[in-house]
């Protein structure tokens, strides 16, 4: 058996040439002579397609590379071909793998392009970092199938069924499977026949309905918290690699539910901070994503700065001087990157009315109208009312 058997590729059959092909973090268009991608690290991946560079829809699937082992009889090769009918790639059958396996030296110079196309340092938001807690049986549930786990453009979840814009599965020719998520509600945070105050306080502190998602699932990863980062994780890199909507929404609604947590946020601290370090990895790929991850100014990114306004004030109530320091320090680091990238203050610390001196020495007296949402005033005062 040649050595090249060992080494960790993917072959992809008949692929036509000006293809845009994308792996994790690289994408690139395809040329007559390409064949696949070799030296692939270990780990999960993501190759995605699509029949033109600009936006249209995209086809991808999850793979795996495990460890290397010392057995020379362990062969990692991935094959799948290119189907015109559909314009996407299928699984090969065995035949085929096999006989693809026995030409493999014949191309692995000239034909098969490496993992990493250029010999610089690591790229800002690792791929490995942001796939850590994705596990067989996370995209076994999400994508319905144990092998198989494919995801495109057009793959949505019952609950967005309504709402997604542009093409049907029909129109697009591709077959789509619904996609399989946490099942988060965020209308309803509490346990079948709570009342009263019980209720009150699940709306306001969602900890159990975090603690009824991670043990439905809890046996998707080594613990419930994991399967609720791979969710964020795979949800993110869906909308950053084939722009899928229904991901975006169900990324929105794991920070939705996460970020509005007391009791759970005292009892796993390290948890919560290894959140936001993923948001803050996450957020920095953002402007990868075709279009922009949302719009991030005041009025696009008015859900996710709500939220976080929501948690630094929940920190400071639930943490006194000396304590959470995990969580207080990596939601630092997200405030400045996120001042830095896009001008956001999460604190109440500013200034709406002030004196402004003028270069004549003339001193006049502003009031900042834009402000006005940052400290509940105006229109935005809270108002109480008799129900």
């Amino acid at each position: 058996m040649s050595h090249f058997s060992t080494i960790p590729a993917i072959l992809l059959l008949s692929l036509p040439p000006s293809i845009l092909v994308g792996i994790d973090l690289l994408t690139f268009t395809t040329s007559p002579n390409f064949l696949g991608i070799k030296n692939l690290p270990p780990g999960w991946h993501f190759l995605y397609t699509s029949e033109t560079t600009s936006f249209s829809i995209r086809d991808g699937f999850w793979f795996h590379i495990p460890a290397p082992s010392p057995s020379p009889n362990s062969p990692t090769l991935i094959v799948r071909k290119w189907d015109s009918a559909t314009s996407n790639l299928i699984p090969c059958s065995k035949d085929e793998e096999d006989k693809a396996a026995e030409g493999l030296e014949g191309i692995w110079r000239e034909r098969l392009t490496p993992y990493r196309q250029s010999a610089g340092g690591e790229e800002k938001g690792d791929w490995a970092v942001l796939t850590r807690h994705i596990t067989p049986a996370l995209l076994s549930r999400l994508t319905g199938s144990e092998t198989d786990w494919r995801i495109t453009t057009a793959s949505c979840g019952a609950q967005d069924a309504d709402h997604i814009p542009g093409l049907s599965a029909a129109e697009t020719g591709l077959e789509e499977r619904e996609l399989r998520f946490l099942g988060i509600d965020l209308k309803r945070t509490w346990r079948a026949g709570a009342v009263g105050r019980e209720r009150t306080e699940a709306v306001l502190d969602r900890s159990w309905a975090l603690g009824e998602v991670e043990k439905r699932f809890s046996s998707e990863g080594d613990g419930g918290g994991d399967v609720v980062m791979g969710e964020m994780e795979v949800c993110f890199l869906m909308v950053l690699t084939v722009a899928n909507y229904s991901c975006l929404e169900e990324w929105k609604r794991v920070l939705g539910l996460v970020l509005t947590c007391r009791r759970a946020l005292r009892a796993r601290e390290r948890w919560f901070a290894g959140i936001l370090e993923l948001l803050r990895r996450q957020l920095e790929r953002g402007d990868d994503v075709e279009g922009g991850l949302f719009d991030m100014g005041d009025d696009g990114g008015a859900y996710l700065k709500g939220l976080l306004k929501g948690f630094k004030m929940i920190l400071g109530q639930v943490f006194g001087q000396g304590e959470g320091d995990d969580v207080k320090e990596e939601l630092e680091e997200l405030e400045v990157f996120l001042k830095a990238e896009y001008g956001w203050e999460l604190s109440d610390a500013f200034v709406r009315k002030g004196m402004l001196e003028l270069e004549d020495g003339e001193q006049i007296e502003m009031e900042l109208e834009d402000m006005e949402g940052e400290d509940e005033r105006g229109e935005y005062a809270p108002v109480v009312v008799e129900l």
